[in-house]
């Protein structure tokens, strides 16, 4: 599979697309105004304690407290897991040392029965880390015996502010590098699973535990398979310093503070995503391509000649066609290649899906069409969650499926599919209706809420009121104002043209019962700049 990265950066905004053989599988956009603040650093006071919410709401700074709940107040093997999510890692920890703080645990899957089962599998590891960290919830101490009112505490964004709710907010600090994370608040050591050779991760071990320092864990990203010892120590020192840093920046400052700020949209694409499985890296900003550049050359030298200056005079996007799959992206209704098609609603509670097979009738029984249809349903379901960046609770309502090896072959596919996900997801089995629950992880907004805000007529339902509706609420809005105010002998009326259209055409009998009830004549005017269901009331002249 081709993967390139599309990089289209203004001062006014900067968009990132990862393409996969051409097709646009996720997008990143940051706006001067509104940067992300997924993993900066803070220096908050706590406002208020919440015993039967176990968790604490924690000033740093914003227009809305962050919200820490207990399972993120330096939480152990249930908070590490969560920085693992965070970064897209499958991480399963290496055996510690007794004197590590490792409570014994040797292996941890902190995807929990996320990605790990989305594989179809249920590892010794995976099932030891799920009984570590239950461990951990039945030992942990109440969060009103750790944090009280006006406490200093130092807390990092694990999820962006959405809607009325404020950050997401842990305690559990992590620090990314381009090949290691160092985990200051903790002492496990956690290798990506995507390592898979047992000679490799023994060599990455040991030199990790050979160079890391006293305190502090780290989890060895995917990226860190063949690399040198001396990049290896680059990391590790660059990552601990950094952390230094902070602490000092803390000592000197008074909440709420910010003590660190993490890496741009562009630069943070290439610590995160940009590798040796990607085949360039295109950029059209000449400075921000100077700064990618002097990024890859320091820590991926050997991926300097894959980073190219795009300069020709098409805009970037329109060059490698992205600019039709986002805004097909943003589409209610996505095609299918057979001629079924996916419907997407996406509701305050979750989002559900419906497959539909549409002009697709297939050439062989209607069982096997129904297969074929959901077994391309999951495939686009997964590739459009990682581009839409859904999170919450999803259901699939696919086609009903007769057949038991039909249901068993669709999740199958659609577990294997999950493995292209980054994000954190767990599924059930399908039910006997054809539904498929599951669960997606996300620290960004939507891409529906990156690029959209709320329709000013419809708040967002995606319906409005029918002209009829609006013309029948006008004649009684009318009514009213007449019974509160005096007329006179004609009313001038000014509405929107559908509306005055309406009323011309179906109303006339209710405006002559109308102007006798309220002994006045209505004159009708139209007027372009009215919204539907508006209108304005004047007095006629005396002339007139």
């Amino acid at each position: 599979m081709k993967r390139e990265i599309v990089i289209n950066a203004s001062a006014l905004e900067v968009r990132v697309a990862l393409l996969e053989s051409g097709s646009l599988a996720e997008f990143y956009l940051e706006r001067e105004q509104h940067r992300g603040i997924v993993g900066n650093i803070y220096k908050g006071r706590v406002t208020r304690v919440l015993p039967g919410m176990q968790a604490a709401f924690v000033d740093i700074g914003m227009e809305k407290a962050g919200f820490l709940h207990a399972s993120d107040f330096l939480g152990g093997l249930e908070a590490w897991g969560s920085v693992a999510e965070a970064i897209g890692e499958e991480v399963e920890t290496e055996p510690v040392s007794s004197d590590d703080n490792g409570d014994g645990e040797e292996s941890l899957d902190p995807t929990g029965d996320g990605n790990a089962e989305a594989a179809g599998g249920q590892p010794e590891g995976a099932r030891r880390g799920r009984r570590g960290r239950r461990h951990a919830r039945r030992q942990r101490v109440p969060i009103e015996q750790q944090l009280h009112r006006n406490q200093e505490i130092i807390v990092q964004i694990a999820k962006e502010p959405m809607g009325t709710k404020g950050a997401r907010l842990t305690s559990s600090i992590s620090l990314a590098g381009r090949y290691l994370v160092y985990t200051p608040t903790s002492n496990h050591l956690g290798i990506s699973r995507r390592i898979e050779s047992a000679e490799e991760r023994s060599r990455l071990r040991a030199i990790v535990n050979e160079l890391r320092p006293s305190q502090g864990g780290f989890i060895v990203r995917t990226a860190c398979e063949g690399v040198s010892r001396r990049d290896i120590h680059r990391d590790i020192t660059f990552l601990t310093k950094t952390w230094e840093s902070i602490l000092k920046k803390a000592e000197k400052s008074s909440p709420p503070a910010i003590l660190y700020t993490d890496l741009d949209v562009a630069l943070r694409t290439v610590r995160d995503l940009f590798s040796s499985e990607v085949e360039r890296l295109w950029c059209d900003d000449p400075a921000t391509y100077g700064r990618i550049v002097q990024f890859v050359q320091t820590y991926m030298p050997r991926l300097r000649s894959r980073v190219q200056l795009y300069e020709s005079d098409a805009p970037i996007f329109d060059h490698f066609k992205i600019e039709p799959q986002l805004e097909r992206a943003l589409d209610r209704k996505v095609p299918l290649r057979s001629g079924g098609y996916l419907v997407f609603d996406q509701a305050e509670a979750l989002t559900a899906i419906d497959v539909n097979t549409g002009r697709f009738v297939g050439k062989k029984s209607q069982d096997e069409t129904v297969l074929s249809t959901n077994l391309e349903a999951v495939d686009e379901v997964v590739r459009q969650l990682r581009l839409r960046n859904i999170g919450g609770i999803i259901i699939v309502d696919l086609i009903d499926m007769n057949r038991e090896a039909d249901r068993k072959r669709v999740n199958d596919a659609l577990r294997e599919a999950l493995k292209r996900d980054k994000a954190r997801t767990s599924m059930l089995k399908i039910s006997e209706l054809g539904l498929v629950q599951m669960t997606r992880k996300r620290t960004r907004e939507s891409l529906e809420e990156m690029l959209t805000e709320l329709c000013p007529r419809c708040q967002g339902r995606r319906v409005v009121k029918s002209v009829a509706t609006l013309a029948a609420e006008t004649l009684r809005a009318l009514h009213r104002e007449a019974l509160r105010r005096p007329l006179g002998k004609m009313v001038i009326v000014k509405v929107s043209p559908e509306i005055a259209r309406y009323l011309y055409d179906w109303a006339a009998p209710d405006l002559e019962s109308l102007e006798r009830r309220l002994d006045t004549k209505i004159v009708l005017r139209s007027r372009d700049d009215l919204e539907p269901g508006a209108f304005e009331l004047s007095q006629a002249p005396a002339a007139a």
